[in-house]
């Protein structure tokens, strides 16, 4: 069920008043930090019953269901970050499928905790999780989006000539505008193509690792992992990345609980429990809105779901999800979404869902909101 047309009216109201008081940049505005229940590192995460904050436990638990049965192995909602609902489903991939087939799945699963929940890399939602160490570096001095990438990375990081890698910046990089192929050849100018290209994204993080003298684990674990209670993610090698010329050699794992901690703090701003984990408020905003004219889905390494409107008519990433909606995407269907209009984060882990899974999931999300 999409949410209601009152509903959308109502939310679209608000959303154009905030933007004619303070422009297009408050669209995502954060949910103030004081109104945010923050877990603790270690102990119990406070719950919240559905219905006592206006959802519908039954209906919840059907969005749940489905997320089960499309092969997730955990789901965790969150409002205003106590735990709404959450399930985990057991793992026990196998290297080949039935038809002999790689299962990507199995080098992804990284095993279960004590608890059961599942650890997994990422995959490409970890882009998002580079983006808040991009800004964090930003903040301390340590590099600017505006730099050449070659201050950092070192001349030759490329396959280009020297004089077109003079033109990339870190700010390239972080939009998928670099100009580059996969094999980090010159195609087009920086900033004139939008173009997907994980190799290139990788660069980032080598380039805020190299400035802050730090490898990965280390500057990870001290600018947020640490700080927020991560303690189950980290930083690992991929040995099969190298013959995917797509994949990066390092991925990022954690779970869907401490994935779901990463969504509450860009929920909150930013902010963790009194404490400033990003304190460059405006590149974490402008990490949340179209961040080239290219493609209107995609901020810094964050993905979008305002509507835009195309030569074929206007589109969505999730029609069935609020505007409002951001979110870190992977393969095999990892998902960080964060919603500050409904005070939700939720995240999924797991295998390959179907095509359609996002939308539907989010169909079944919004049958439980308040006032559907």
């Amino acid at each position: 069920m999409l949410l209601n047309p009152n509903t959308k009216t109502f939310v679209a109201m608000i959303a154009t008043a905030i933007i004619l008081l303070t422009g297009p940049t408050s669209t995502r505005a954060a949910t103030p930090s004081t109104s945010i229940y923050f877990p603790p590192g270690t102990g119990d995460w406070v719950t919240v019953d559905p219905a006592s904050v206006g959802w519908d436990t039954a209906q919840l638990d059907v969005a749940l269901d489905y997320a089960g049965a499309q092969k997730s192995s955990g789901v965790v909602i969150l409002h205003n970050g106590k735990i709404m609902a959450e399930r985990h489903w057991p793992q026990n991939p196998k290297p080949t499928n039935a038809q002999g087939q790689t299962n990507s799945y199995y080098y992804m699963h990284q095993g279960q905790l004590a608890n059961g929940h599942s650890l997994e890399d990422i995959a490409s939602a970890q882009k998002s999780v580079v983006s808040t160490l991009v800004s964090i570096a930003q903040h301390k001095g340590l590099l600017k989006l505006n730099d050449p990438a070659n201050k950092h990375l070192g001349a030759g990081w490329s396959n280009a000539s020297a004089a077109q890698e003079d033109k990339i910046t870190i700010r390239h990089l972080i939009t998928m505008s670099s100009g580059l192929t996969l094999g980090l050849k010159h195609e087009k100018e920086p900033g004139t193509k939008w173009f997907y290209n994980t190799p290139v994204y990788g660069m980032s993080l080598r380039a805020a690792a190299a400035a802050s003298s730090m490898n990965n684990n280390e500057l990870t674990g001290a600018w947020l992992t640490n700080r927020i209670g991560m303690g189950d993610s980290s930083w690992q090698p991929r040995p099969w990345a190298s013959d995917h010329a797509k994949a990066n050699a390092v991925g990022f794992v954690s779970t869907a609980r401490d994935l779901a901690r990463f969504g509450l703090l860009i929920q909150a701003g930013g902010d963790w429990d009194g404490q400033t984990i990003i304190a460059d408020k405006d590149f974490l905003r402008e990490s949340l809105q179209p961040s080239q004219k290219m493609n209107p889905r995609y901020g810094y390494l964050w993905w979008l779901n305002q509507p835009y409107r195309t030569n074929k008519g206007q589109t969505q990433m999730i029609p069935a999800a609020p505007d409002d909606l951001v979110a870190a995407r992977g393969a095999l269907g990892r998902k960080l979404y964060v919603v500050p209009s409904l005070g939700l984060v939720v995240t999924r882990l797991g295998d390959q869902p179907e095509k359609e899974f996002s939308n539907e999931f989010w169909k079944r999300i919004m049958a439980a909101a308040p006032n559907n």
